[in-house]
C-alpha cells in the first residue's frame, strides 16, 4: 500500500525525478521522466543513465559526488543535450541521497525556458554589454564637448550681473551631473582583470554599514544576522564594498526617510552544493558564500522584475537605473550571482559567490 502511495506521489510531480542505483543504474522514474526522456520505465530499468546523458555529463559526476558525501548537491545550467535528446537541453539538477543505508541518489530535473537561461546565471553580461559600447561613446563624443561648456559658463560668469549667474551656476551644475552620469556609464566598459584575494565579507558589510549610519541610513536600524565561521570569499574589497553599499543604498531609499520603523537586514551564511559554470570554459566552481540585504520597504513592482538588471530600469524619480546594473556586472565579474527575491513589505537580494582557497601560506585577508 504504501509503494503504491509513494509511486502515485512520484507520478504527480511534474519534474523527472529518477532513482539512480550503482554503476548509473536506473531503479525508479516518475512518469514526468518518462516523458522526458521520452522512454517508458521498463525500457529505462533495461539501461543506464550514462545511455541518455552525452559523454562526461557534470550530471554523472554530480550523483557520485552526492553518494561519497551524503548530502544534497544542485547545480544549475547544465546542458544534457545529445542526438537523442536534442541540443541545448538545459537544466537545474537537484540530486539527493535516498537514506543513509541506500547507495541510491534521487535526480530531480528543471529544464529551463529560453527566457530563463537568459535571466537567470548571465542577466547581467547582457545588460553590461548593452551599454559598453555606449559607454566608451559617450566618454570620447560628449564628455570634451562639455568641458568646453563648463569652461564657457565659467567664463561668462565672470562678468554677468546677479541673475545671469544662476543661470551660469545652473549650466555649471548640469554639465557636472551628466559627466558624472558619463564616468559611471564608463565603468561597464572596463574589461581589465580585476585583482582578487582573500575577503572577510564581515568587514567588507561592517564598513558598509558604519558608512550608511553615519549618513543616508541614520534613521534606520540594522540588524546582522551572521554565519560567524564564513571562510574568506574570492574577490576584490572595493568592489565588494561598492556592491554592498549600492544595495544598502537602495533598501534605505526604499524603506524612506519617513519611516519610523524602517529595518535593513544583513545576512550571511555558508551554502554548500550550489556550483556554477564559469562563462567563456566548461569550468564549474562552488558558489558557498551566501549574503544577502533586505529591507522592508514597500517592495519592487512585479512588471519591473524582469528588467531589475539592466541598465535605466529604476523605480526612482532621480534615479539613473545604473545602480543594480553595475552591481550584477560586478558579481558576474567575480564569478558569482545576484537574485531578488521579491515579497510584500520584505525586499531580499541574495548574492551567491566563491570562496577563497589559499594555495600558499602568505595569504591574508585584504
Amino acid at each position: 500500500m504504501t509503494v503504491a502511495i509513494n509511486d502515485l506521489i512520484m507520478n504527480a510531480l511534474p519534474l523527472p525525478v529518477l532513482t539512480i542505483g550503482r554503476e548509473h543504474s536506473i531503479a525508479h522514474a516518475n512518469a514526468a521522466a518518462e516523458a522526458f526522456f521520452e522512454v517508458s520505465l521498463r525500457k529505462m530499468q533495461r539501461q543506464k543513465l550514462t545511455d541518455f546523458l552525452p559523454f562526461g555529463s557534470p550530471v554523472l559526476s554530480l550523483v557520485e559526488d552526492v553518494r561519497q558525501r551524503g548530502a544534497s548537491v544542485s547545480e544549475h545550467r547544465v546542458d544534457i543535450g545529445s542526438p537523442r535528446l536534442g541540443p541545448e537541453r538545459i537544466v537545474d539538477v537537484f540530486a539527493t541521497p535516498l537514506g543513509d543505508d541506500s547507495d541510491n541518489v534521487v535526480v530531480m530535473l528543471q529544464e529551463r525556458t529560453i527566457a530563463d537561461k537568459m535571466n537567470r546565471q548571465l542577466t547581467h553580461r547582457g545588460a553590461a554589454r548593452s551599454i559598453t559600447a555606449l559607454g566608451a561613446l559617450l566618454a570620447h563624443e560628449i564628455k570634451n564637448p562639455l568641458s568646453g561648456i563648463r569652461g564657457a559658463a565659467q567664463l561668462l560668469e565672470q562678468s554677468a550681473d546677479e541673475n545671469d549667474r544662476l543661470l551660469t551656476r545652473l549650466i555649471c551644475d548640469e554639465t557636472d551631473r551628466i559627466v558624472k552620469l558619463v564616468e559611471r556609464m564608463e565603468l561597464f566598459g572596463e574589461e581589465r582583470p580585476v585583482e582578487r584575494g582573500p575577503v572577510n565579507i564581515h568587514g567588507v558589510l561592517d564598513h558598509v554599514k558604519r558608512l550608511a549610519q553615519s549618513g543616508f541610513a541614520r534613521h534606520i536600524r540594522f540588524v546582522e544576522n551572521y554565519d560567524p565561521s564564513l571562510p574568506p570569499v574570492l574577490g576584490n574589497r572595493d568592489q565588494l564594498i561598492q556592491v554592498i553599499l549600492n544595495l544598502v543604498k537602495n533598501a534605505a531609499e526604499a524603506v524612506g526617510i519617513d519611516a519610523t520603523d524602517g529595518e535593513i537586514t544583513l545576512s550571511t551564511a555558508f551554502r554548500t552544493g550550489v556550483r556554477l559554470q564559469v562563462p567563456g570554459s566548461q569550468e564549474r566552481v562552488s558558489l558557498p558564500i551566501e549574503l544577502s540585504v533586505s529591507d522592508n520597504g514597500p517592495g519592487i513592482p512585479p512588471e519591473l522584475m524582469s528588467d531589475l538588471f539592466d541598465p535605466f530600469v529604476t523605480t526612482k524619480v532621480q534615479g539613473s537605473g545604473l545602480g543594480l546594473a553595475l552591481v550584477a556586472k560586478i558579481v558576474g565579474d567575480h564569478g558569482g550571482i545576484i537574485e531578488c527575491e521579491p515579497a510584500p513589505r520584505r525586499t531580499t537580494f541574495r548574492i551567491l559567490l566563491p570562496m577563497h582557497r589559499a594555495t600558499s601560506g602568505s595569504d591574508a585577508d585584504m
